[in-house]
């Protein structure tokens, strides 16, 4: 991992140990110290100079965006989006940014916190115990929720919320993000005005040269429309989502065509897949079995010399993704609640995967997880979409631009600009129903991209192509972890599952659907985390 355009940094705050301190810089990646007092400390693996100082204050930032002037830290955190380190003679503040996108990992030790924006470095300071209800999450989920790890002993800093060093005692800081604050009312915003509003946010990158990729749904295509639109230097890629039909392939090509940029296809090995997936698990820290389809996409784009313009939170934001009609017919905050847990779960696969025990407690685990990292929408105008963008957005999908495009290569995420986040949730979600509202923008945007075939609404008969991800060196791979789960965890898996992993890796093809497939993911990813922490983890006793 090169951090070109953002920064590995680790640091503390509190009552410093300065031999834990030196354990922590030691064991991560090469850094250099950017700030050193008494109660706080600061360490980046690139030059890092702060955004003010002025006598004993000063503000670090290290996200995509850096911020302008010195302000209330909940303020740097909504507007830029970045995590931070704030600090004068009596006060120091560790912050994350408003949703959380960019990591922030501590552990506490005594009266200090040391913290990290990688996971493995903090492994150092602690003994290596699972958190089973990290793992729940991410097997049934397919991310982790709220402030979980897979290790109990680390803690992630969620979004809008900072740990403060003051008077002596250590402090954790949570606060509403201005969308909360201030609930947003039916403004009846048009769709020409959410283009305009991109139009606006694309400003910041005039003059840069851009990578839009360009699938086959509407954010990819509303970004690439709006940055041709504005004569920008663009390109588009696309690669396959490894979903069995690369419809997104050939809609791309006939988007690109239109609107005249540039296209290539970025291509994917099946022989590859496995050492994909195996990299990507390890680079994400085993948080999400998604993403080793982009892989190969990444790796490019780290050489491209340009922007990468993703499309992170417009689903959410534009379309009522992930919101089902259970939800929006719900009459009571538990039926709420669990409509939108139900369409961010996995289905049930097409047999028991996991012993009645342990599905059982998972379930249970998950509920009361996804609970407590939503309560603070409860009862907001604008709760379902949220509820989508404060969990998958964040933890599971963002993933992809934060930590395989970045640090390399620098991303920019148009639709969680402020201007533009506020005035798109403001839309209310009846306006946003089946997708009705954003075709009115696409058209507002270009109409004659807007008319071509989408995956969003796929009504043609689909092409059939072979997963890469369930072909014979994809199986070999997943039965291999399959097979350490079986013989590290044996009580988690169903009597079913235990016989058809005993059957060999080819039996592994009877798991076709949707379901099965993301299922046998989340478990792989189980069974590589065991493999890899083979001689860490000693307790693996189940609380199941």
């Amino acid at each position: 991992m090169q951090f070109n355009v953002r920064p590995y940094v680790c640091g503390a705050l509190g009552r410093i140990d300065t031999a834990i301190l030196g354990k922590l810089t030691a064991a991560g990646p090469r850094v250099r110290p950017a700030l050193q007092t008494a109660e706080a400390a600061l360490f980046s693996s690139t030059p890092l100079p702060p955004y003010h100082r002025a006598g004993e204050s000063y503000a670090f930032a290290w996200g995509e965006r850096r911020p302008k002037a010195a302000d209330d830290w909940i303020t740097v955190a909504e507007t830029y989006e970045t995590p931070g380190l704030i600090g004068d003679s009596s006060k120091v503040t560790l912050h994350t940014g408003a949703l959380g996108l960019v990591d922030v990992y501590y552990v506490r030790q005594g009266d200090a916190v040391y913290f990290s924006s990688l996971i493995q470095p903090l492994l150092s300071l602690v003994p290596i115990t699972i958190d089973w209800s990290a793992w729940a999450s991410i097997i049934q989920v397919t991310f982790p929720l709220g402030e979980a790890t897979p290790y109990t002993e680390v803690k992630r800093l969620t979004g809008a919320s900072a740990l403060v060093w003051q008077h002596g005692r250590l402090a954790t800081e949570r606060r509403l993000p201005r969308w909360l604050r201030t609930e947003p009312y039916e403004a009846w915003v048009s769709p020409q005005e959410i283009v305009e509003l991109l139009h606006t946010v694309y400003e910041e990158y005039d003059g840069r040269k851009l990578l839009v990729p360009v699938s086959g749904g509407y954010d990819s295509r509303l970004l690439a429309s709006v940055a041709k639109a504005r004569g920008a230097d663009v390109e588009s890629w696309t690669t396959s989502p490894d979903d069995g039909t690369d419809t997104d392939i050939a809609f791309a090509r006939a988007i690109t065509k239109e609107l005249g940029i540039p296209h290539r296809v970025i291509t994917q090995d099946a022989a590859g897949y496995p050492a994909d997936a195996a990299e990507v698990a390890r680079r994400l820290e085993y948080l999400t079995p998604h993403h080793a389809w982009y892989a190969p996409f990444a790796k490019e784009v780290h050489g491209a010399g340009r922007i990468l313009v993703d499309g992170l939170a417009g689903g959410p934001l534009l379309k009522n993704f992930m919101v089902s009609g259970a939800a929006l017919e719900a009459r009571t905050q538990a039926e709420r609640s669990a409509a939108v847990l139900g369409s961010l779960s996995l289905g049930a696969p097409s047999q028991p995967f996991l012993s009645e025990a342990a599905a059982q407690w998972m379930e249970e685990s998950v509920r009361e997880q996804f609970a407590a990292a939503t309560s603070m929408l409860h009862g907001h105008r604008a709760e379902l979409p949220l509820s989508v963008l404060h969990t998958r957005t964040v933890r599971g999908i963002a993933r992809s631009a934060v930590n395989l495009v970045g640090p390399e290569a620098s991303f920019a995420a148009p639709f969680i600009h402020p201007e533009f986040f506020d005035a798109a949730l403001s839309v209310g979600v009846a306006r946003k129903d089946k997708g009705r509202f954003y075709r009115e923008v696409l058209y507002a945007a270009n109409p004659r991209v807007a008319a071509l075939p989408s995956t969003n609404v796929v009504k043609q008969p689909l092409q059939r192509v072979p997963l890469r991800s369930t072909a014979a060196p994809a199986r070999n791979y997943a039965h291999s972890m399959l097979e350490t789960v079986v013989n590290r965890v044996p009580g988690l898996l169903s009597e079913e599952l235990h016989e058809v992993i005993a059957g060999g890796p080819d039996a592994l093809t009877r798991f076709n659907g949707w379901n099965d497939r993301f299922w046998v993911r989340g478990l792989v990813l189980f069974g590589l985390w065991l493999s890899d922490f083979e001689n860490d983890v000693a307790d693996l006793a189940t609380p199941f």
